[in-house]
C-alpha cells in the first residue's frame, strides 16, 4: 500500500522528534519526493521548518550552478565526444551567472523554492552558491570569494562559525556539502586546479572569469558519513516517509577532517 502524503503538521512533529531545535541555523539537503509532502510540496516543508525553528531560525540550502564551468562534471558530460568546435560552441552557450535570477542546477525543488522566496539572500559564487532565508541570511551569504568554492571564505565557513546544523532529508552522506570544508583544512592541502566560469557584471555583460582553487573530491563522503554515525554524533529518524539525519556542522567537519587526514593518500 502506498503511504499517504505527509502534511505540514506531521512534518513539523517529525522534525522536532529528530532533534531540530528552535532558533537554529540549518543547512538542508533534501530529496523532497522521498518525504511525500503532499500537494503543497516544498511550501509544506518550508512551513514546517519555519514553524519548528521559529522567528530566530534560518534555513540555508545549496543553490549551485555546476554547469557554469568548463571543468565541471556537468559540462564535461554534456560535451563528451564533441569536436573542439562543438565544445567551444557549448562553452559560448553557458549563461552568465546572476545571483538574483540563475536557477539552481540539480539541487532539488526544495532548494529552488527557498531561493525564490521573498527575503531570501544568495551568495555570489557562480558555481557553488548558497541561499538562505531568515534573520542570519545576509550575514551567512555575505562573503563567497571566487577562489574559495566551499572553504572558510564561503557560506560554509560562516555556517561553521555560527555552529549551524546539517539536515539530510531523504538523502545520504554522499551529498553532505559541509564535508568539503574539511578539505580546505587538511594537513596535506588538496591540489589546486584551473577553473573557468561566466558571470554577469554590473553593466549586464557576460564576463569570463578564470581562477585557481582546490580540487574537491566527494568520492569518499559515504564512508566519512558512516564514520560520523559510528561516533553517535548524528541523530537519525523519519521525516515524512524519508530516512533523515541531523548533525552539528562543526562536528561533521571536524570528524571529516580527521578521517581524511588518516585515510586519503598523500
Amino acid at each position: 500500500m502506498t503511504a499517504a502524503p505527509t502534511d505540514r503538521r506531521t512534518l513539523a512533529a517529525d522534525l522536532r522528534a529528530l532533534g531540530l531545535p528552535a532558533g537554529a541555523t540549518v543547512l538542508v539537503h533534501c530529496a523532497l519526493s522521498r518525504l511525500r509532502p503532499g500537494p503543497a510540496g516544498p511550501a509544506a516543508l518550508l512551513a514546517a521548518l519555519r514553524e519548528v525553528l521559529g522567528v530566530a531560525g534560518t534555513v540555508v540550502v545549496p543553490t549551485q550552478t555546476s554547469g557554469n564551468s568548463v571543468t565541471s562534471r556537468a559540462f564535461l558530460a554534456a560535451t563528451a565526444g564533441l569536436t573542439p568546435a562543438g565544445v567551444a560552441a557549448a562553452e559560448a552557450a553557458i549563461p552568465a551567472f546572476d545571483p538574483a535570477h540563475s536557477p539552481a542546477e540539480g539541487m532539488g525543488v526544495f532548494a529552488e523554492h527557498v531561493r525564490r522566496q521573498a527575503g531570501a539572500r544568495r551568495s555570489v559564487h557562480p558555481q557553488t552558491s548558497f541561499s538562505a532565508l531568515g534573520p542570519a541570511a545576509a550575514a551567512l551569504t555575505a562573503r563567497h570569494d571566487l577562489d574559495c568554492h566551499l572553504g572558510d571564505r564561503s557560506p560554509l565557513g560562516a555556517l561553521y562559525a555560527a555552529d549551524a546544523l546539517v539536515l539530510l532529508l531523504g538523502v545520504d552522506w554522499s551529498v553532505c556539502t559541509a564535508f568539503h570544508l574539511a578539505e580546505y583544512r587538511l594537513r596535506r592541502p588538496a591540489p589546486r586546479r584551473a577553473y573557468r566560469c561566466y558571470v554577469r557584471d554590473g553593466a549586464g555583460r557576460r564576463v569570463r572569469r578564470d581562477f585557481s582553487a582546490p580540487h574537491l573530491d566527494d568520492g569518499d563522503f559515504t564512508l566519512i558519513g558512516a564514520a560520523v554515525e559510528q561516533t553517535g554524533a548524528a541523530d537519525r529518524g523519519p521525516v515524512g516517509s524519508a530516512d533523515c539525519r541531523l548533525v552539528r556542522l562543526r562536528v561533521a567537519v571536524d570528524l571529516a577532517r580527521g578521517w581524511m587526514d588518516d585515510h586519503r593518500p598523500a
